[in-house]
């Protein structure tokens, strides 16, 4: 439960702010462990008298996390302590959900807990990932340099998932409402038309009759194609729940000859990324592939990673193990054997993935440039086919009345 409350500081200042407590007497609790005269404390889940429903709060984002990154290694070099500089941004962050867990991180530092260990308990929000970097800040000492890494690495990985999601979602948009505006047509409009054709006793050139043939099925048959198109939806929606179908739809990323080109540089980007910057922040080779296995985003990807690393725990070096999977260029492979040989795997990784990272900015643009001109092209070519169909046995009729 949520509570507003007003709060004085030792120095006089006066806080304002919201706490995620169990009571009234918790809430109350809590903010005195923060070293605050509590002044009032009121419930805080009602506004304007409609109660708030956790499903109108706004989930925490990834674009979230990077801003409270930057802003905790901020306040770190400032030399505020993790306890204030959570509490600080606990009060001045918009994000509901997002405060509701800083208030908690808060309270559990408070009570003698690590920052790491009060992120673990957040996965929503904070990922293995997150987590470990975090931890492995704690043991170096280097907290501030670890947080500054945390927000530009996610800050990177989503400005490339976000253009590889953005890419195909205008294409999608137009070519959904143009199937529903040549459904439309064709069951409301050309059935009207087609009987001024078939009355008219001409002879009807093959693109109309398959034209009112398309009509007549859909008129027909329409209610069963869309209970097929819904029976299908759920189907796969199904199956992309369970491992083996989310297996099956990663094979179909990495394997589809367009969108191949995009995906697997994603992958080998995260992967590059991810490794780069937890093997700077000093964590295990063997441990850093199995987290980023954990937040790779591809099945296939994922079990090449853990072979890597059950590989790597038998004596073999990164590079041999990385070469067996034909998924993984020889590039890559080659490149990190020479960082081996180099004492430097964690450089070659970071050009890696800077590489690859604009690879997928290539292939992105390359993509959307060919999409619209094609696109273009293929409306325009629908269009014009069904209207020559349609309006030319109608321009005989007319030409013969007069």
């Amino acid at each position: 439960m949520l509570f507003n409350y007003e709060a004085i500081s030792n120095t006089g200042e006066k806080k304002r702010g919201t706490i995620d407590a169990s009571s009234h007497d918790s809430a109350i609790a809590a903010i005195q462990h923060r070293d605050l005269i509590v002044v009032s404390v009121t419930e805080g889940d009602k506004k304007n008298g409609i109660m708030q429903l956790s499903f109108f709060e706004k989930k925490v984002a990834m674009k979230d996390i990077v801003m409270m990154s930057r802003q905790i290694s901020t306040l770190f070099e400032a030399q505020v302590s993790a306890l204030k500089a959570f509490n600080l941004l606990a009060t001045n962050t918009e994000n509901r959900a997002l405060v509701k867990v800083l208030v908690s991180v808060s309270d559990d530092i408070s009570s003698g807990l690590s920052i790491s260990e009060s992120l673990a308990k957040h996965p929503e929000a904070f990922s293995t990932f997150y987590v470990n970097m975090v931890k492995s800040g704690e043991e170096s000492g280097k907290l501030t340099q670890t947080f500054s890494y945390l927000a530009d690495y996610l800050d990177r990985q989503y400005q490339l998932t976000s253009k590889t999601k953005n890419a195909l979602v205008y294409p999608a948009f137009v070519i959904s409402v143009f199937v529903l505006v040549m459904v439309m047509m064709f069951v409301f409009i050309i059935p009207k038309l087609g009987v001024i054709i078939k009355e008219s006793g001409q002879d009807m050139p093959f693109s109309t009759k398959i034209v009112l043939g398309i009509s007549d099925f859909l008129i027909h048959y329409g209610l069963f194609i869309l209970i097929a198109i819904v029976v299908l939806i759920v189907y796969i929606f199904r199956l992309s729940r369970s491992k083996s179908g989310q297996t099956y739809m990663d094979s179909i990323k990495i394997t589809t000859p367009i969108l191949k080109n995009i995906y697997i540089k994603l992958y080998l980007s995260r992967i590059s990324d991810n490794m780069d910057t937890m093997l700077s922040s000093g964590i295990p080779i063997v441990r850093a592939l199995e987290i980023t296995s954990g937040i790779v985003g591809n099945h296939i990807y994922e079990d090449i990673l853990n072979h890597t690393a059950e590989e790597v725990k038998s004596g073999s070096s990164f590079s041999e193990a990385f070469a067996r999977h034909p998924e993984i260029p020889a590039i890559m492979s080659g490149m990190i054997r020479v960082g081996e040989e180099t004492g430097s795997v964690g450089s070659i990784l970071k050009t890696l993935g800077h590489f690859y990272s604009r690879e997928v900015n290539d292939a992105v643009d390359t993509l959307v440039g060919l999409i619209e001109p094609f696109m273009i092209v293929g409306l325009g070519l629908g269009v014009g086919l069904l209207l020559t169909s349609i309006l030319m046995p109608i321009y005989n009729i007319a030409g013969g009345i007069k």
